[in-house]
Formats: C-alpha cells, sequence, structure tokens
C-alpha cells in the first residue's frame, strides 16, 4: 500500500482534477482553471529547480547504505519532492475552486508525503518543502489566472463600448 500510495496515487489526485475540470467548470470557471494549471506548472517547475539549486539534500538511502527503499529510485537529490509538489499544486488548484474536493485531494497529498518517507526515498523536510511550493504556486497561480481574466474582460468591454462623438 506504501509503495503504490508513493508511486501512483499522483494520477489519481490528477484525474480527479481534471473530472472536475471537465464536470463541475463551465464558461469562465473553466477557463480560470486551465490558466491556473497552466501557470501552476510554470510555476512549480519553477521553484523546484530553485529549491534544488538552493538546498542538497541526499535521500535517506544514499546517506544510510543500511536503509533499503521500498522501490527502486534514482540516487540524485531528494529535495524538494517532486511528487509532492505536484500533488500540493493539484491539491491547491482545486480547493481554489472547489473547497471540499480540494480538502480531499489535500488529503491524497498528504499520503503521498507520508508515503514517500515511510518508503525511505524522501526525509521530512523534502516532502514538507514540496507541498508548501506547490501550494504557493496554486495560489499564485490561480491569482495569476484571476487577473488575465479580469484584464481580457476589460479590455473587451471597452472595446465593445463605442466611441462618444463629438457635435
Amino acid at each position: 500500500m506504501i509503495v503504490w500510495t508513493a508511486q501512483y496515487l499522483l494520477f489519481v489526485l490528477a484525474a480527479v482534477f481534471v473530472l472536475v475540470w471537465l464536470v463541475a467548470e463551465h464558461g469562465r470557471g473553466r477557463i480560470a482553471m486551465a490558466i491556473a494549471a497552466v501557470f501552476g506548472v510554470i510555476l512549480m517547475v519553477g521553484l523546484l529547480y530553485v529549491a534544488k539549486d538552493v538546498h542538497h539534500d541526499p535521500r535517506p538511502f544514499v546517506q544510510n547504505p543500511h536503509i533499503k527503499p521500498l522501490f527502486g529510485h534514482s540516487r540524485d537529490d531528494g529535495f524538494p519532492s517532486d511528487h509532492s509538489i505536484a500533488a500540493g499544486l493539484i491539491a491547491g488548484l482545486t480547493a481554489w475552486r472547489h473547497r471540499l474536493i480540494g480538502a480531499l485531494l489535500g488529503l491524497g497529498a498528504a499520503a503521498i508525503a507520508w508515503a514517500r518517507v515511510a518508503a525511505h526515498v524522501h526525509h521530512l523536510q523534502d516532502v514538507l518543502a514540496g507541498l508548501l511550493l506547490g501550494v504557493v504556486a496554486a495560489v499564485l497561480a490561480s491569482l495569476a489566472a484571476a487577473w488575465v481574466l479580469t484584464r481580457v474582460e476589460t479590455s473587451r468591454r471597452d472595446n465593445a463600448t463605442p466611441a462618444s462623438t463629438t457635435g
């Protein structure tokens, strides 16, 4: 169960996000969620690379050869957890529009983080940083999407208003 949660629950979270987008969103909400998802992935990748460059943390099984991971994994640095940052982003983006579903996905994100530590492929700091960075990316992306949509709507409204004529 730990291995499945650590490796595959993220795909379930992503599928739920897509289902929410397809079923629960219409019109402006669907567009906002799509824009936020694109911005979120860009921010997530940027934050991931900055964090990896700033802090290096060997994986538990690299630090201590007596620790055996529950599944095969590369020996690269584990900070921050890629799975946790993606899960935090998905949960955050969903919670921005649907609190209950977002909270459930947040529990799933926490389960992924816990399972990655239990599987000995991450330290606690790796997964906590990943979750936090994912949520930060979700909030910033959601705010950016709302700003973009407001600008587009304002521009359309301004362009649709006939120019006043002086006579």
